[in-house]
Order: C-alpha cells, then sequence, then structure tokens
C-alpha cells in the first residue's frame, strides 16, 4: 500500500493502480478495479464526501450524496468480497454514517468545524450564563426549586398546576431565545465562507456557547416537566 510523505495513498492495494489526487477518505473506490479502499487515517467529515470546509452546505445535496454512497458501500453488495474489503465496507459506512449526521445539522457541523479548526475541543463547551440572560436564568431556577420542593412534599394538585404552567411559559420564551440564536448563528456561516479567517470561528463559537447555554436550560425544564 504505497502511500505519500504526507501519509496520502498513492495506489490501490488490490491492483497498485495510482489513485486519485484526493485526501484518503474521498477515496472511496479504485478507479481501475473498483476496490473498496482504506480510511488512511483520520477521516475528515468535509473530505468524506469531498466538500470544501464550507458552513453554508446544500441539505438536498449532502443527502443525495449520502444515499449514493450508502448504497455503493453497503456491507451486503460485498458478502462474496475478502474478509479485508468487507471490513473496508464497514469501515467506511461507519464513518459515512457518523459524517452525514454531523454535517447535516448546522449546529453539530459547526462544532465539528470548530474543531477540525483548533478552536474547540471535543466536549468543550464554556457553561456559564450571558449576562444579559442572568436575570431571566435566577427566575427560572427559581421556578424549578419551587416545583421540585412541591412534588417532594406532596403540593396540592391546584399549586403544582400553576408552577407547570409557569415554567411552560418560561420555556417557551427561552425556546424562542433559542431559535433566536440559531439564527444568529446560521447568519455567521458566510463570514466563515468567504474569508475562512479565524475571527469568523471565534465569533461561531461564542455564538455556539450561547445556543448550547439556553439549549440546555430548555431540556432541563423539558425533563423536569416531565416527570
Amino acid at each position: 500500500m504505497k502511500k505519500s510523505g504526507a501519509g496520502v495513498l498513492l495506489a490501490c492495494w488490490e491492483c497498485r493502480g495510482a489513485l486519485a489526487g484526493v485526501p484518503p477518505a474521498a477515496n472511496h473506490f479504485c478507479d481501475q478495479c473498483g476496490k473498496v479502499q482504506p480510511l488512511g487515517g483520520e477521516a475528515d467529515y468535509f473530505s468524506f464526501f469531498r466538500l470544501p470546509r464550507r458552513l453554508g452546505l446544500d441539505p438536498a445535496q449532502l443527502e443525495k450524496q449520502f444515499h449514493d454512497l450508502s448504497w455503493k458501500l453497503h456491507p451486503d453488495r460485498f458478502h462474496q468480497a475478502g474478509d479485508y474489503e468487507r471490513s473496508l465496507s464497514l469501515e467506511r459506512t461507519a464513518v459515512l454514517n457518523d459524517a452525514y449526521r454531523t454535517l447535516r445539522d448546522p449546529v453539530s457541523r459547526v462544532e465539528y468545524l470548530l474543531r477540525l479548526e483548533g478552536v474547540r475541543k471535543d466536549g468543550e463547551v464554556k457553561q456559564q450564563a450571558p449576562a444579559d440572560l442572568l436575570e431571566e436564568v435566577f427566575e427560572l431556577n427559581e421556578y424549578l426549586e419551587e416545583l421540585r420542593a412541591a412534588k417532594s412534599a406532596g403540593g396540592d394538585a391546584r399549586a403544582l398546576d400553576d408552577l407547570r404552567h409557569r415554567l411552560e411559559k418560561t420555556r417557551a420564551a427561552f425556546q424562542e431565545k433559542l431559535d433566536a440564536v440559531l439564527a444568529e448563528l446560521t447568519a455567521q456561516f458566510s463570514a466563515w465562507d468567504e474569508r475562512g479567517d479565524r475571527a469568523a470561528l471565534v465569533r461561531l463559537s461564542e455564538i455556539l456557547n450561547r445556543h448550547s447555554y439556553i439549549r440546555n436550560l430548555v431540556r432541563n425544564v423539558t425533563e423536569e416537566l416531565e416527570s
């Protein structure tokens, strides 16, 4: 399996034919013998779909590529192949599913790009209430504590219903804020796509922190209301 100095596969493992000059993740098959090719290291999800590192993706085109590759790489198509090629099919299918799940969602797409570009680490989220939301977050936490206390004390149904109603109204207000932050996040995609500078990534990371914080608030309220 011949590699370049940068670790890029240059030749097919089966026929030794030259591979296309693209990242290994994008070399799904040998053009000459049709064999599935190794990933050749950690797969870049954008490269896997032969896409540039852009945030403004076409969802319909991404879905079409996903379905095309799903069909071509499906392990059932390689039941008569050798063990090695079957393992390559399974490996690429697993990465395909992860890549599609990550890139089709705008929030996870931003998170992934920020990790690729070294702006964030895996699981790194700034869990600090934005200054402009401190009063509302404090009020929300008070409502949550009141509801929990009322449940523990076996409060009457009317009092519990009133607390739940207040929390539902608060959750709706935070959901509106969450939708607005998502719109702000996607509006920043062009700043990275057009300029590709670090300032755009830092701004995206700041907006993503706000989105993650509010999303967790909404999730916590929902879980408490449904418990």
